[in-house]
């Protein structure tokens, strides 16, 4: 059995793709109480070693209780702060570095596998070639961007994978064969959840600009997704028939569907976000819906650290590689 943990958890999206891949999990740490209760919800085998801490340079195996020998260590260091999401505002430098912390982590757990995920702007990020070289010192690394639309995940999102391995050269990960799942197959029936009228009185200028621009592209009667908050690049809408775009911490996409020749309106409810971040079968009973979608939004999607994991280990333990 392949024994892991987990730093910077978050809800447990890695994790869950790690289990699908034959991973024991028996231990997590993240910052945030509502997600290491998540987690711990979700992998009661691991409760005991399920700390909420902010990790930091002097933090190391000593938080967990008697981890015994582990084979993978999985971790997603802060994001925020080398998003190109976050635009002019400051960043910390503090959160940047927040990879060095995974490092007193491998020195003294040696484990055989490391993987790593973060947003493709940590590449940018003034210590980034350093953090390689301690990796490298011990570990042939592979670094790859990939894109989870490329395994079975109705969304576009991509995302740095640094894995790497003590005794081989990590494979090069190959995107499944197959068409892409689409934004319309992560949705409930029409009629699961309440929606009003797209024109009610108060409703933003700027969704509705976006929603009009849609339907002047799309004609009458054709459903879509629309930007409801926070600034979009491509237009502030999309159609069903592609990925979902990027979801993040936010609840940010509205649906637009047509009843009785009239658009109606609703956000996404966080079942349909589970799907599209392929981690449908995550218990998910803490916190508000806010909260809910904050967890979702900043997770990993399953299917493509599944993928992962199986692509290091099926060699050595005689895994299936995933399809």
């Amino acid at each position: 059995m392949i024994k892991g943990i987990d730093l910077f958890c978050g809800a447990g999206g890695s994790s869950i793709g790690a289990r699908r891949a034959g991973v024991e999990m028996v231990g997590a740490v993240d910052g945030w109480d509502m997600a290491t209760r998540t987690y711990a919800d979700n992998f009661p085998l691991a409760k005991r070693n399920v700390i909420t801490t902010r990790l930091d340079d002097d933090s190391g195996e000593a938080l967990f209780n008697r981890l015994g020998k582990i084979d993978l260590i999985i971790a997603s260091p802060e994001c925020t702060h080398h998003s190109i999401a976050r635009g002019a505002k400051a960043r910390c430098e503090e959160s940047k570095r927040s990879g060095w912390y995974v490092m007193p982590f491998v020195n003294a757990l040696k484990p055989r596998w490391v993987v790593l995920e973060n947003v493709t702007p940590m590449r940018n990020w003034t210590g980034f070639d350093q953090l390689m070289a301690a990796l490298k010192a011990d570990y042939n690394v592979r670094l790859q961007v990939l894109n989870a639309c490329d395994f079975g995940v109705p969304q576009s999102r991509r995302r740095l994978f640094v894995m790497c391995d003590r005794r081989r050269m990590p494979d090069e990960i190959v995107p499944l064969a197959g068409q892409q799942r689409t934004a319309a197959s992560v949705l409930d029936p029409q009629g699961t959840w309440a929606a009003g009228p797209l024109r009610k009185p108060g409703r933003a200028p700027a969704t509705l600009a976006r929603a009009d621009a849609a339907i002047e592209k799309l004609g009458a009667a054709k459903d879509f997704i629309v930007v409801y908050y926070g600034s979009d690049r491509a237009g502030g809408w999309q159609p069903l028939d592609r990925p979902l775009r990027t979801l993040t911490t936010l609840d940010r996409f509205g649906l637009v569907q047509w009843q009785d020749g009239e658009p109606t309106f609703r956000m996404l409810q966080v079942p349909e976000i589970q799907r599209a971040m392929g981690v449908e079968d995550m218990i998910l009973n803490q916190g508000s819906r806010r909260d809910r979608i904050k967890l979702l939004g900043n997770g990993v999607c399953a299917p493509v650290m599944e993928h992962v994991i199986r692509s290091l280990t099926a060699r050595e333990f005689g895994l299936q590689k995933a399809a």
